[in-house]
């Protein structure tokens, strides 16, 4: 039996919350909502009727849990999953290493920022402090044999990765050692044994090379997936609509990734698109679609895993959006709250909602994390920077003999 799932989903701290739910029975949502309880773990889920079954499906269509309707309600299927789901939560190993990921690009990026006006690196920065939740958890999800597509703001993707960090500041410093040889900036950054095929600035450009890059993994028969990464303005886009086309028509393995942090620029998504859910873009082009919260690592985990485990598979593309925040400038080291296009209120709102603190409270309460473990975490990622940005300094600048002449 083959369902697709539809249904938008929000997250309220240990609760999830149904917002639509496709059936014949409407009254199957109150049931839903009222039979679920409370659970830690992320499970989008939609309800079905199929002959006499009540069935339970993922975000991505697997059936996670059947019963007979005339044996047993909704609620009590409901109640089972929720039950099992409990049980198989992702677990703190995995809660810390989201947590260690989200930790290492924060400091990173603050770094990045504090040094900047030191005027050494002399490219534009796009910084994606606030929203290393996605970064984090969709990496976690990949193999280093899967590849990623990235944007103009790629530094957390390419960390989350694996990229090699000494490669990236290098080449923020215009430096031989870089990664694109000094000469490619912040938006250029790669490492191919890390799965990080390449990053591109122009809006939506990157989104039909992830799209290539699966059909390659089709063709040779390859268990890969590839990964776009795109904001919420690329879906504005002409090629993202032409690459969803073609992924889901040759059913690719391929899955595209909206960081849906509410501008484009200084421009706010209100002012830009409908009211309406961008997931619907997803589904309109007939692959599975779901919203989830962008600021929590183990949301954008769970859903991510669900997609991958799709597109090996063979079953074809997914569209996530993950709805996050971007504390500072559109491009560059400061915070612009004050320019007049959000508000400090609105920022406020957002930061209250840190990923990382979330993820630090979480491993403090169940006695993984402490004020020291923290302190010592720290201090490795510090000594990582410090290092990296000495080699950084101190490697050469290509010479001439290194310029590539294209006539």
């Amino acid at each position: 039996m083959h369902l697709s799932a539809h249904g938008h989903v929000t997250r309220f701290a240990d609760r999830v919350e149904v917002i639509s739910v496709s059936g014949d029975d409407s009254h199957w949502e109150d049931q839903l909502k009222s039979g679920w309880g409370t659970t830690r773990f992320f499970a989008a889920i939609e309800a079905r009727k199929a002959n006499s079954d009540l069935v339970l499906v993922d975000v991505m269509g697997a059936i996670v849990m059947s019963g007979k309707s005339q044996q047993q309600g909704l609620g009590a299927i409901v109640d089972t999953y929720a039950g099992r789901a409990r049980n198989d939560d992702l677990g703190n190993d995995v809660s810390l290493a989201l947590y260690k990921d989200m930790l290492r690009n924060r400091r990173i990026e603050e770094e990045i920022a504090r040094r900047y006006t030191d005027q050494e690196m002399r490219c534009p920065v796009h910084l994606s402090i606030g929203q290393e939740a996605v970064s984090a958890g969709v990496c976690l999800a990949l193999d280093r044999q899967d590849q990623i597509v990235s944007t103009h703001r790629a530094h957390a993707h390419y960390l989350s990765k694996g990229g090699d960090l000494k490669a990236m500041l290098a080449e923020f410093h215009g430096k031989a050692s870089g990664c694109c040889g000094g000469r490619g900036g912040s938006m250029h950054i790669f490492d191919v044994p890390a799965g990080v095929l390449l990053s591109l600035p122009i809006v939506g450009s990157g989104i039909p090379v992830a799209a290539g890059a699966a059909l390659a993994m089709k063709q040779r028969a390859e268990p890969h997936v590839a990964v776009a990464f795109l904001g919420d303005a690329a879906v504005e886009e002409g090629v993202f609509h032409e690459a969803a086309n073609f992924a889901v028509l040759h059913s690719l393995p391929v899955i595209f990734v909206c960081e849906n942090n509410l501008y484009s620029v200084y421009t706010p998504l209100k002012t830009r698109q409908p009211d309406l859910p961008l997931e619907r873009l997803g589904r309109c082009h007939g692959m599975p679609s779901i919203t989830a919260d962008g600021n929590d690592a183990e949301a954008v985990l769970a859903v991510t895993r669900s997609a991958v485990a799709r597109a090996r598979a063979g079953d074809g593309p997914s569209f996530l959006v993950f709805d996050t925040y971007r504390w500072l400038e559109h491009c560059g080291p400061n915070y612009d709250n004050d320019i007049g296009y959000r508000t400090p209120a609105e920022f406020e709102a957002w930061r209250g909602r840190d990923p990382l603190s979330r993820m630090e409270e979480h491993l403090r309460n169940n006695g993984i994390l402490d004020a020291g473990k923290i302190a010592a975490l720290e201090a490795d990622i510090d000594s990582e920077i410090d290092i990296a940005f000495k080699f950084a300094l101190e490697s050469p600048l290509p010479g001439p003999g290194e310029v590539n002449v294209y006539a």
